[in-house]
């Protein structure tokens, strides 16, 4: 199951239950910001999750892979990978 538009796995996130986030796959705006450029392309595009681009892996989905703050060493990355595959 698609839990976010950039491979994120949101049952594992720390903040979901504490702000009442049900994913962004299921919400309007994020809690975290007025917009999440992620999830603003996928959408737009009218795709599920990152992996389903032509575009994939974009420069904006590495660097939330990868950037100081956000970093997951990748794990989005390949959880959209996986995703890809069913």
């Amino acid at each position: 199951m698609v839990e976010s538009r950039c491979g994120l796995l949101c049952s594992q996130c720390s903040f979901r239950e504490s702000m009442g986030c049900q994913g962004c796959v299921n919400i309007d705006k994020p809690f975290w910001g007025d917009s999440c450029p992620v999830k603003s392309c996928c959408e737009t595009k009218t795709q599920k999750h990152c992996g389903e681009c032509s575009s994939f892996v974009c420069p904006t989905l590495h660097t939330f892979a990868f950037d100081m703050e956000q970093s997951d060493n990748g794990a989005r990355i390949e959880q959209c990978r996986q995703w890809q595959e069913k």
